[in-house]
């Protein structure tokens, strides 16, 4: 038995159940959940599931067992929502599987600020630490520091000391300076670099 083949299985599976940052929730034909990843969990804490998805998730389901599924649901299905209180749009993927057992997958993806603009580009000019850079994805995505600590797995006064070096890095007294010293000013300064096209 080859233990490096075993330890990369280990290291992909416990990346896809709890790292990945899609989040997966998993419906079976009563619309329960059987299935949720850490995302999916931490989208759950936050916002309430859009009543598009218990509406789609019955046709789904009424089209499988009328066998009408390629008939009705001829392509993806997906749709995008904006949350009151999120700084992101959300989008929903549903992936459907009709046998043996049939269930609906549903993907959750945030639009994130930190995914529009140039992480690595932010890295090099602002000399920041591979963990740094960690952190601030995270901040510039509307985490909380707690959150940050978990997701992270370090201590919330450990985020709180890379944010202090964060913030003097870039010349910034608070998160709100921070945001708008990536987003706007570097969007000024520098378009090319800074933010994605």
């Amino acid at each position: 038995m080859n233990t490096d083949n075993l330890c990369f299985n280990n290291q992909l599976t416990d990346h896809i159940l709890y790292k990945i940052p899609t989040g997966v929730i998993v419906f079976d034909e009563k619309l329960d959940i059987v299935y949720s990843n850490r995302q999916a969990r931490y989208f759950l804490n936050r916002q309430k599931l859009p009543d598009e998805i218990t509406t789609l998730n019955r046709r789904i389901f009424d089209a499988i067992k009328a066998s009408k599924i390629n008939e009705l649901f001829p392509g993806e299905v997906h749709f995008t929502k904006k949350f009151e209180g999120s700084p992101s749009n959300w989008r929903f993927s549903f992936l459907i599987c009709e046998n043996p057992n049939p269930l609906v997958v549903i993907f959750i993806m945030e639009e994130k600020i930190s995914n529009k603009l140039e992480m690595n580009e932010i890295r090099r000019q602002y000399r920041l630490t591979r963990k740094e850079t960690d952190i601030l994805r995270r901040v510039l995505d509307g985490l909380k520091n707690t959150e940050i600590a978990e997701d992270v797995e370090i201590t919330e006064q450990t985020v709180k000391d890379h944010l202090s070096n964060i913030y003097a890095k870039i010349g910034v007294e608070n998160r709100m300076a921070l945001m708008r010293t990536l987003i706007y000013s570097s969007e000024q300064q520098n378009p090319a670099k800074i933010l994605k096209k």
